[in-house]
């Protein structure tokens, strides 16, 4: 299977993959599923996945959780080096397609205490339940690499 029809699989074909990256072999290796593995918890455990009801948690926590997952990206993929070649690929272009516009949007609001507000608080959440939904999908993916049962839905409403 190639990289594309596995994208495909997952309804992720508005990511941007550049040719011949695209159609390369799709093969994970034993180190793809335990990286796959390591960033499956984090998600499921995190504000990523989860619904955040509106009156209740934090805007900027939020924030900060989603923005978390570049620093345990970069530790997984050192703790789990070279050989985990499948996982980097999806990896990267998650954070940097998906997760990277959230956090670039919404730094700057944060920095200057206009998370809040209740327009900010609302567009903030609309726009963190949209990634959310990207990144429920991205939890499915991880758990299809790690080879392991799916439980992104187990505890969503």
């Amino acid at each position: 299977m190639t990289f594309t029809a596995w994208l495909n699989r997952w309804h992720m074909t508005k990511l941007s993959i550049k040719p011949p990256n695209a159609e390369l072999e799709w093969q994970p290796n034993e180190k793809d599923r335990e990286a796959a593995w390591e960033l499956y918890i984090e998600l499921l455990t995190r504000i990523t996945t989860q619904p955040l009801p509106v009156g209740a948690g934090d805007e900027k926590a939020a924030l900060e959780s989603v923005h978390d997952l570049f620093q345990l990206t970069r530790d997984v993929l050192k703790t789990k080096g070279r050989d985990c070649v499948e996982f980097t690929k999806i990896a990267i272009i998650v954070l940097n397609q998906k997760v990277r516009p959230f956090t670039s949007k919404w730094h700057q609001p944060s920095l200057q205490g206009t998370l809040s507000g209740p327009d900010r608080s609302r567009e903030f959440r609309a726009d963190l339940e949209a990634v959310q939904g990207d990144l429920r999908i991205y939890t499915h993916m991880l758990a299809d690499i790690a080879g392991v049962e799916d439980l992104t839905d187990l505890a969503i409403d």
